[in-house]
């Protein structure tokens, strides 16, 4: 038999994809009223999210930077891409700073 036909083929695969098929079922999931404005919203946002990188300067100790260059070095990544991971895991609230 025809795989695409086959319905087993067209079965979710996890329980996210279950969860989804069950909402459609209940009702749960209604269309967005305007799709032109919700896609445009979504592609805005993607394309922020996927914005290059901005150039910054910051003075540190001496110390501080030959310490996360060293770190760097021992995770095998540049520097430059340590300290902005630490940023970023800082922005999101992953990890803390003491003052």
């Amino acid at each position: 038999m025809d795989q695409a036909r086959d319905k087993r083929f067209f079965e979710p695969l996890d329980e996210q994809e279950r969860d989804i098929r069950e909402a459609i079922e209940n009702g749960e999931m209604v269309p967005v009223p305007d799709e032109e404005a919700a896609k445009e919203t979504l592609v805005r946002a993607a394309r922020a999210t996927l914005a290059k990188n901005r150039h910054i300067s910051i003075r540190l100790p001496d110390k501080d930077l030959k310490r996360l260059q060293a770190r760097a070095q021992e995770l095998g990544i540049p520097y430059q891409t340590l300290i902005g991971s630490i940023l970023h895991q800082y922005v999101e609230g992953k990890i803390n700073a003491s003052f």
